[in-house]
């Protein structure tokens, strides 16, 4: 889904210079670095959960992770360890789904059955079992400074969130899944036509991951280690 180029789109031109200079760690990229200089942390690394194994204490300039901490399997503990292998004076990139635009109340998620947690910001209770709430987590981090924090949903279209209230059904027929295809190949109009269905579709248990196209449905938090 290349999460982390869909974002450098919607991020300000300075945003690499003032954010990302110097040493450079992106946990979960995978082939989509956040940029250029950026090293890779995936899985064929390490575990994230664990990633102060890996490195010394205040090794990093910046670190950044696009669409990880949701995998984590006790996000508090690994956003700990990723916090203490940042420099002081450095910054911590956080980018997760956010849990209403990407789960839509749907639990275990409906589009990525490893989602472990969901991720919430600055609203004091949830729909979810497993939510935190972003803001307080990286508050509580010794000696940070909240930046930013952000939720972005460019080019997501919030008239095709699931409704509270309906049964969510898991698989799609066949002619539904037909109607889809058949819809978007129709000149000029195809994308109108998917989107009618999809809006018909979702009143009837039928949710829609708009990130699979190039909708974005998260949170953005920038934390500074205060010196």
């Amino acid at each position: 889904m290349r999460e982390a180029s869909k974002t450098n789109l919607v991020r300000p031109l300075d945003f690499s210079k003032k954010y990302l200079s110097g040493r450079v760690l992106d946990i979960g990229a995978g082939g989509d670095l956040v940029c250029t200089w950026a090293e890779s942390f995936d899985v064929d690394k390490g575990d994230a959960n664990t990633i102060d194994k890996y490195f010394e204490p205040e090794t990093f300039d910046s670190i950044h992770s696009s669409h990880c901490l949701e995998h984590m399997i006790n996000p508090v503990s690994a956003l700990a360890g990723w916090w203490s292998i940042l420099k002081r004076g450095g910054f911590l990139i956080l980018v997760v789904p956010d849990e209403d635009l990407y789960e839509q109340t749907i639990w275990p998620s409906a589009f990525n059955s490893d989602h472990k947690s969901t991720f919430r910001l600055d609203k004091p209770t949830s729909w979810s079992l497993l939510s935190y709430e972003l803001r307080s987590m990286c508050e509580n981090l010794p000696n940070s400074e909240i930046v930013s924090a952000e939720i972005q949903d460019s080019n997501y279209d919030h008239s095709l969130r699931f409704p509270s209230g309906i049964a969510y059904k898991k698989r799609k027929p066949l002619h539904v899944k037909w109607s889809l295809s058949v819809a978007k190949r129709i000149p000029i109009v195809g994308w109108r036509a998917k989107r009618f269905l999809q809006r018909r579709l979702v009143k009837h248990g039928f949710a829609v991951d708009q990130t699979a196209g190039d909708a974005l449905a998260q949170i953005q938090i920038i934390v500074r280690k205060m010196a």
